[in-house]
């Protein structure tokens, strides 16, 4: 077993393991830690435990030291710096007219660099670019190029369940997303539905997918016959989180009606199978060009 904190650093929801050592850290401590950037500033938010060792890359690197008052006042003063690093960078963008959106801007913990994080449609040359930010900062320059899902991340905001993003709070990491889940799960294939204030698809479609994996094999097939405490009827709908069925009975003078059942009381004789959920090319295509609008 290791003895680890989880520290979180800025522009990223990913979980660091540093050696504490015989301090003791509690959730929301900043702290001072060597990276392989150079000396960083993260915040807690794993306090002191044990983990196995399998799940520790070794060699830990220990945490310097808490921040101390003038460590805050150092990172307050980086911070304050940066509507005026972002002025001075979009005007030399705008000046070499290359086509990029920035960002973002942070300056390490030492101010022995400011990094620069830009969006673009495909590769830039900025070399002249960082000569001129060097020229105007004069510490080193670094020009990072991130994806339409890490602007999401770095700048947040509101996702539409009414929650922050996950990206910018909970998910470490991305992962794949396909249009697969949203239809195992039920969803409608409307890209403004079922996509991000990224534009992509939403990233909880990928973490939720397990559970409704695992109940869409237990509900019966859409337009297949289920014998309810009423008698025959045709399915019309499935309710995954409620697990309840909506089924129509027909009448032999050709009227119909509609009724709930629970899951578990109905016998199904036709059950979904994930195999059957086909990853339709033009639906695909469809959707990603709408996303990419």
């Amino acid at each position: 077993m290791a003895k680890i904190v989880g520290i979180k650093f800025k522009h990223t929801g990913k979980i660091y393991y540093f050696d504490p050592t015989d301090k003791q850290f509690k959730k929301g401590d900043t702290v001072i830690v060597e990276t392989a950037r150079g000396v960083e500033y993260g915040k807690v938010v794993i306090e002191n435990k044990e983990v196995s060792d399998e799940n520790v890359v070794q060699p830990l690197k220990p945490v310097m030291r808490g921040a101390n008052a003038d460590d805050l006042a150092k990172i307050k003063q980086n911070e304050s710096k940066i509507p005026a690093a972002l002025k001075t960078a979009a005007e030399k963008i705008e000046a070499r007219g290359l086509k990029m959106k920035l960002i973002d801007a942070e300056f390490t913990f030492d101010n022995s660099k400011v990094i620069f994080y830009f969006t673009a449609a495909g590769r830039i040359d900025f070399r002249d670019l960082v000569r001129d930010l060097a020229s105007a900062f004069r510490i080193r320059i670094e020009l990072r190029q991130v994806g339409i899902r890490d602007e999401t991340r770095i700048l947040g905001g509101i996702a539409p369940c009414g929650r922050v993003c996950c990206c910018a709070s909970c998910m470490p990491d991305f992962r794949k997303v396909t249009i697969k889940m949203a239809k195992t799960q039920g969803l409608s294939l409307n890209p403004t539905k079922i996509s991000g204030l990224c534009g992509r698809l939403m990233c909880c479609l990928e973490y939720e997918n397990k559970h409704y994996s695992e109940t869409f094999k237990l509900m019966p097939k859409l337009g297949s016959e289920v014998v309810t405490p009423e008698g025959k009827a045709t399915v019309i709908s499935n309710n995954m989180l409620k697990l309840t069925v909506k089924v129509k009975f027909e009448a032999q003078d050709g009227s119909l009606t509609y009724k709930d059942f629970n899951l578990s009381d109905i016998k199904v004789k036709k059950a979904n199978r994930i195999e059957d959920v086909e990853e339709n090319e033009q639906d695909e295509k469809a959707i990603k060009e709408l996303l990419d609008d």
